[in-house]
C-alpha cells in the first residue's frame, strides 16, 4: 500500500512561483506513474502533469505547459510540481496521485493524497 502526503500550497500573488511536494511512502516499488491533479470549486478534477517512473517521459496539460515542471527525487521518493508565472485560474486544490499506468483520467490512479490548496490572487 502506498501513502501520499502533499505540502507546499498556500496563497500567492499572480506572476510568482510555488513548489508543491508529495512524499510517497509504503510499497512504492511497483509504482509506474505519479501525477498532479487539481480541482477548482464547481469544476471536475483535472490532470495537470504526470511522470512515468519507468522513464517514458512526462505529460502536461496545455494550460500549464512551459510554466509548470513535474519532477521526482528518487532518494526520498518525493514528487514535486514547480509552478511558475502563476495565474488566478490556477487556483485549486492540488492532489498527488499514483498508479500502475499514466493517463489523463483520474481513473488511472489508485492512490491519492489529501490535497493542498493553492490560491492565486491578482
Amino acid at each position: 500500500q502506498v501513502h501520499l502526503v502533499e505540502s507546499g500550497g498556500g496563497p500567492v500573488q499572480a506572476g510568482l512561483s510555488l513548489t508543491l511536494s508529495c512524499a510517497a511512502s509504503g510499497h512504492t516499488f511497483n509504482l509506474v506513474c505519479m501525477a498532479w491533479f487539481r480541482q477548482a470549486p464547481g469544476k471536475e478534477r483535472e490532470g495537470v502533469a504526470s511522470l512515468d517512473i519507468s522513464g517514458r517521459g512526462t505529460y502536461y496539460t496545455d494550460s500549464v505547459k512551459v510554466r509548470f515542471t513535474i519532477s521526482r527525487f528518487y532518494t526520498n521518493n518525493t514528487l514535486y510540481l514547480q509552478m511558475n508565472s502563476l495565474k488566478p485560474e490556477d487556483t485549486a486544490m492540488y492532489y498527488c496521485a499514483a498508479g500502475p499506468a499514466c493517463g489523463g483520467s483520474a481513473s488511472f490512479y489508485t492512490t491519492w493524497g489529501q490535497g493542498t490548496q493553492v490560491t492565486v490572487s491578482s
